[in-house]
């Protein structure tokens, strides 16, 4: 007899489809015999008979047809005229009756009898009312017939199952709500009932709501039911601030939703009552909570709600096997967040639990792999949601150890999520699961840059909590699983056995293809960075000393300022390091254009900031060096002067790098040129700083004048002959611009202050050179001829 029901609805299902196929089969029938009429026109009168015999026939069949199904549509016939000529005009055609359409059949079938019900049950609360301002019946009379009077239309709905099942659903529904509003007048306005009477009267038409909806297999029943069992708690409150109670019985009708979980997959069911318990508890949690009276129930409670959506979402599709949708995966990704950032408040407020964050992270895991191996094991999904578990149980297990020294989860758990999407996306073929996992990129990309923020460049004398052990500190581990993280992706990303799920949209695919590696170098350059600029800049508040006061009454303090320019020159070196180390990966392993093409701008980009910025800081670091701080507080040591010997073999480093770049094949592009531009300009501005720091340190006041103007001049001749050897136009016109720029200096700086002796040194100098160069330009002008011509 338990079967009967669903046996009836699956049978008047198909009847309705096969109703719908004969509404189908009429109208092409009808069409049929448009047409047929039209291509008779011309046709003899013995072919018109015919053709309307035949017809009749066909007519008289369908008849048949039609009293058989029963079909509420009538049939449609076609009329004629008469053909008293051979040129008649086309037959006249009745026009068909129109068969019931579904905006039709939605408004009679549907529409109506719900706002019925609505206007019905409006009407018993006018009544009522009515009977209230009047003092006509007593109260215990108006509740009885408002009982009554919603039993009478449960009856109603009852009998009329049978053989109106959408119609009673309908009634049945308005019915419970009757009674629910029977039952709040009851109680909160003549007081007839206690309330735990009424709480539990009040379960019973829940759990009835529940089972009747099951039983129709329609939702709107079990809508109607859960919106009212919602708000029971709230009518029938009198303030007492009993949670307990209220989160008690919200279980239960989660309960009742997880039962029909097991048999019907009624998505706005689920979703209104997610929403509906996070957003009650949330606004409690807000509002209401307080960590010493409410943490083992709030605790318990959220567990609860937890485990029961969980189970929600898993049940009917586990059990038929069918594909998780986009919907769903969000509600699940959605149920586990909320409950761990609600558990992570809970326990971050509390005394104990707040050492418990890295246990609680544990937990989930277990809880998510628990779940994973119960599908692997049953295969009771697609892979596709083995593999979102199983993603969050990496996850929580990354996020375990940094959350319980660190507050820095919120980007592991990021950058984790974005791994595990982007790499069921693309293993998957899941191209919204690989869009999914760019927005979560890019979340945790700016997260981690908050985290360096907050947490470098924060440290002052005194405040020893505040200091960071360099390399050996949570923030910098959290910044290799972020590059664990992404390299991960990249891997991935570059895997040619996993075709990209963007190809369609090739602005989006060519943008995600630079754009992760991106982030990848991006967080690598500056993960070691930020930690060597934190050294220096700790070495530099430590370095405070207070001045002797000298007679003042307001004693000053002085730092170390030398440590800021190690700590710029430092970060110059390691930029060259970088950008050298990430030339000899991309030769060895990846031989990849773009990237060389990026790798030769940053290394250009390196040795110009070591030119400019760096050079000037070596030279304040040399005058430090020659010039005593008066206060005699620091010593500035020879290092100041042998610190730019150890930068000068980083920029030859990076000056490698860029020459065997121009060598590789893979490259595709001359950039001899550009390398021979980046190396001479790196050479002379090296060679003019190295000259002027040598003879500063001899004593002399004229480094910039006399000594650069003979250095430029030689190195002119030196671009000169290697122009001419190696047969380079370019070296050649740059020596010649070189030399120029030399002649200028001369003229309008160098002799202004010279004696005589000096200026004849410096213009015999150059006159010869001068000299040699156009000796050169003459007897090799036959070579530099043919390379014109060539």
């Amino acid at each position: 007899m338990t079967n009967n029901p669903d046996q009836i609805t699956q049978l008047l299902e198909k009847l309705e489809i096969l109703l719908k196929r004969q509404d189908d089969f009429n109208r092409e029938i009808n069409t049929l015999r448009v047409e047929i009429s039209r291509l008779t026109i011309t046709s003899t009168e013995q072919q018109t008979k015919k053709e309307e015999t035949k017809q009749e026939k066909i007519e008289t069949r369908h008849k048949v047809i039609i009293e058989n199904e029963k079909v509420e549509s009538p049939p449609v016939f076609v009329q004629r005229r008469p053909h008293t000529t051979a040129g008649a005009n086309v037959p006249t055609v009745q026009k068909p009756l129109k068969v019931k359409s579904d905006l039709e059949k939605f408004i009679g079938e549907n529409l109506i009898n719900k706002i019925g019900i609505a206007i019905t049950v409006i009407g018993v609360a006018i009544g009522a009312k009515y009977a209230i301002d009047r003092q006509l019946i007593s109260p215990l009379t108006r509740i009885i017939l408002g009982y009554m009077m919603g039993a009478g239309l449960l009856a109603f709905a009852i009998k009329l199952k049978k053989n109106y099942a959408s119609f009673s659903a309908v009634l049945l529904s308005g019915a419970m709500a009757i009674m629910y509003f029977i039952t709040y007048s009851a109680y909160s306005l003549y007081g007839l009932m206690s309330q735990p009477f009424a709480f539990v009267l009040m379960l019973v038409f829940t759990v009835f709501t529940v089972l009747a909806a099951t039983t129709y297999n329609k939702q709107v029943i079990a809508q109607i039911g859960l919106v009212g069992a919602y708000a029971v708690p709230f009518l029938l409150s009198e303030g007492s601030g009993k949670v307990a109670i209220l989160f008690a019985y919200m279980a239960i009708i989660n309960a009742g939703i997880l039962v029909i979980a097991f048999k019907r997959y009624w998505k706005a069911l689920y979703y209104s009552s997610f929403v509906i318990t996070w957003l009650i508890y949330f606004s409690w949690f807000v509002s209401r909570y307080q960590a010493k009276e409410h943490f083992s129930i709030a605790l318990s409670f959220l567990v609860i709600f937890f485990i029961t959506f969980y189970l929600i979402f898993l049940a009917y599709k586990l059990i038929r096997k069918e594909k998780f949708e986009i919907g769903d995966i969000i509600l699940l990704l959605a149920n586990s967040f909320i409950f761990y950032g609600i558990g992570y408040a809970l326990l971050e407020t509390h005394d104990s639990g707040a050492r418990l964050l890295g246990v609680f992270s544990l937990c989930n895991a277990l809880v998510h792999f628990i779940v994973s191996g119960i599908i692997y094991r049953q295969k009771l999904a697609d892979r596709n949601l083995f593999y979102l578990v199983s993603g969050l149980v990496l996850v929580f297990t990354t996020i375990a150890i940094p959350v319980q020294l660190n507050g820095n989860w919120v980007t592991l758990l990021w950058a984790g999520e974005a791994a595990l999407l982007f790499w069921i996306g693309r293993t998957k073929n899941g191209p919204l699961y690989e869009k999914l996992s760019y927005v979560l990129m890019i979340l945790a990309f700016f997260s981690i840059i908050h985290d360096w923020i907050t947490v470098y460049d924060r440290f002052y004398t005194g405040a020893t909590d505040s200091r960071i052990t360099p390399f050996l500190n949570i923030t910098f581990l959290s910044s290799l699983l972020f590059i664990a993280a992404f390299a991960f992706i990249n891997w991935v990303n570059r895997n040619k056995n996993y075709s990209p799920q963007l190809e369609s949209q090739k602005g989006l695919a060519r943008i995600s293809s630079f754009f992760i590696p991106g982030i990848l170098l991006f967080t690598i350059y500056f993960a070691f960075r930020m930690e060597i600029a934190n050294y220096w800049d700790q070495l530099y508040a430590d370095s405070v000393s207070k001045l002797p006061a000298g007679g003042q009454p307001n004693p000053g303090y002085q730092s170390n300022y030398d440590l800021t320019h190690f700590k710029t020159i430092w970060i110059i070196n390691y930029s060259l390091l970088f950008v050298s180390l990430m030339a000899f990966v991309n030769f060895r392993k990846f031989k990849n254009r773009q990237l060389g093409l990026v790798n030769l701008g940053l290394i250009a980009l390196a040795v110009a900031v070591f030119l400019t910025q760096g050079l000037y800081v070596l030279s304040e670091l040399r005058v430090s060096y020659l010039v005593k701080s008066p206060s005699q507080l620091y010593h500035a040591g020879s290092f100041n002067i042998w610190i730019r010997y150890v930068s000068f073999a980083f920029v030859a480093l990076s000056l490698f790098a860029f020459y065997t770049y121009i060598r590789r094949s893979f490259m595709q592009s001359d950039f001899k040129i550009a390398f021979d531009f980046l190396l001479h300009v790196s050479v002379l501005w090296t060679a003019s700083s190295e000259l002027i720091n040598w003879m500063e340190l001899a004593g002399s006041v004229q480094s910039h004048k006399l000594g650069l103007s003979i250095l430029w001049g030689v190195y002119s001749l030196l671009l000169i002959s290697l122009g001419i050897a190696k047969k380079k136009k370019h070296l050649r016109v740059g020596a010649i611009v070189l030399f120029g720029v030399t002649l200028v200096k001369l003229f309008f700086y160098d002799i202004s202050d010279y004696d005589t002796l000096s200026k004849t040194i410096v213009f015999v100098s150059l006159g010869i050179l001068l000299l040699i160069i156009s000796f050169l330009y003459n007897k090799y002008t036959h070579r530099i001829s043919d390379e014109g011509g060539h």
